[in-house]
């Protein structure tokens, strides 16, 4: 069914006057203490961690400017853990190493003006650790800094990572296929290891990536130069991230922060420009990820800047373990391609539920609201096609009960666009008290129970295109189109 749509446009309503701009938000306005967190479900309250008043320079345990210094930089975390922990200092300087792994109640922290170097080398992330990577367990190079099983861990202070350069890490990264062609997914895990021998590929290492631990603390540390995703907790319960400055623009898969089947998460006050998405929540892929079978679960997002990147804020495309709950408000996405994003595929399962986006100014270049769910036949194959139908099993996804509210889109290409499955449709979606600008109107495809609530939108389009869809109302939308120049 395709329809045209032509009525005058409101003024912006004064309830979107709250609506922060990109100079109120982001890591140059983030406060000392952390906010309560007030959600549309139970979130606990979140505290700055406390850690022994016990301080080791990197100096003192051997580590030389300039030079590789990664034995001297675990010594000293690894001695303050058997102490009962305290604070690692990396001062001033450029200092230079490999993969180090956090320990329980350390906080490595940077001073203002301390640079960490990680190698570009594959020898020097050896051996090879058990991580998740495109969400699937395997064994390889894990991350810059890595911490598996750890509890009140922390990076913190001015001071900036900077990821591998041209070398070996960069130069045998898998590109042979999408991983779960490459990966077995009945193989055991402590069986699928890649660590790059006489010049095989390897999985490349994420920048910072807790596994498996609670009370993880990240702030105001900046990250330029990644190889992969930036910060990626992984299966971990307790997250704060605030105040993180991520520059991987141009760098491919160069996500922002990716919060991966963990849970009770905070991300507030972060300045993010990506080379792929922004902010993304994920939960396994395929089935592996059916397997591990854990959620993304609680997280809030919130006075956060998205300033170049794919997507603003992205759920998906792994799915597996079903993203729930999540919260983001009172942020700006300037100048990313889509703004908020969802994505998955019909073979990778699980999906997303209980979504609440609400006060958010995006400037975009692509499409304001995306649900991209079949992907492209060069990496789906027949799958990316809509029809025919297939049957339901346990890898198809779905993606329901979604709220977005009050949003100002300043620029967009489309508005919304939906391209769903057609044997799962998109399901109970309400877009409410939105201000849009956009080159295009509406599309969707294979989706029941959408309310497009008091908006206004300014077009160069006067299209509204919706097919195999159902119970889809406009309730007070407004629509000027502005006349051909």
């Amino acid at each position: 069914m395709a329809f045209s749509c032509l009525i005058f446009a409101q003024a912006i309503p004064e309830r979107l006057s709250s609506i922060p701009h990109k100079s109120q938000v982001g890591a140059s306005n983030m406060p000392r203490e952390i906010a309560p967190v007030i959600a549309p479900f139970t979130m606990p309250q979140f505290k700055r961690p406390v850690f022994p008043s016990r301080r080791l320079s990197i100096t003192k345990m051997g580590a030389k400017r300039n030079r590789m210094s990664t034995g001297a930089i675990q010594s000293a975390i690894d001695k303050l853990n058997s102490q009962g922990g305290g604070i690692v200092i990396v001062p001033k300087g450029i200092w230079k190493t490999g993969r180090i792994s956090l320990k329980s109640n350390v906080n490595l922290h940077l001073e203002e003006g301390a640079e960490l170097h990680f190698s570009s080398e594959v020898e020097d992330y050896r051996p090879a650790v058990f991580t998740r990577n495109e969400g699937i367990e395997l064994m390889s190079l894990g991350a810059c800094i890595y911490a598996n099983g750890q509890t009140n861990i922390a990076v913190t202070g001015k001071g900036k990572l900077v990821g591998p350069g041209q070398g070996s890490v960069r130069k045998q990264v898998m590109e042979v296929d999408v991983i779960e062609n490459v990966v077995p997914w009945d193989k055991p895990v402590s069986e699928r290891v890649y660590e790059g021998y006489n010049g095989e590929f390897i999985f490349l290492p994420m920048f910072i990536s807790p596994i498996n631990c609670k009370d993880v603390f990240i702030e105001g540390v900046s990250l330029e130069n990644t190889a992969f995703w930036n910060i990626v907790p992984v299966y971990c319960e307790g997250v704060i991230i605030r105040g993180v400055t991520v520059n991987s623009v141009g760098i491919p898969r160069g996500d922002g922060i990716d919060v991966e089947s963990s849970r009770n998460v905070l991300i507030e006050y972060c300045t993010l420009a990506s080379g792929d998405d922004c902010f993304t929540i994920k939960a396994g892929r395929s089935k592996d990820g059916l397997r591990v079978n854990k959620p993304t679960e609680n997280v809030v997002i919130r006075y956060s800047l998205a300033r170049k990147g794919h997507g603003g804020i992205t759920c998906g495309s792994e799915t597996a373990g079903m993203i729930r709950n999540l919260y983001v408000h009172d942020c700006v996405f300037d100048e990313t391609g889509v703004g908020i994003r969802f994505k998955t595929r019909r073979n990778r399962g699980g999906g997303g539920e209980n979504i609440t986006y609400e006060r958010i100014r995006m400037n975009l270049e692509h499409t304001a609201f995306n649900w991209d769910m079949l992907g492209s036949t060069t990496h789906m194959g027949d799958l990316a096609s809509r029809f025919p139908a297939r049957e339901l099993n346990e890898l198809t996804p779905v993606f329901r009960n979604i709220t977005i509210r009050d949003i100002i889109v300043e620029r967009s290409s489309q508005f919304i666009k939906i391209n769903s499955i057609p044997e799962s449709p998109l399901n109970n979606v309400t877009l409410d008290n939105i201000s849009v600008v956009s080159d295009k109107l509406i599309t969707i495809n294979d989706a029941q129970n959408i309310l497009i609530r008091n908006a206004s939108v300014l077009s160069k389009d006067s299209e509204i295109r919706i097919d195999a869809s159902k119970n889809v109302v406009f309730d007070k939308m407004s629509v000027e189109v502005q006349a051909a120049k």
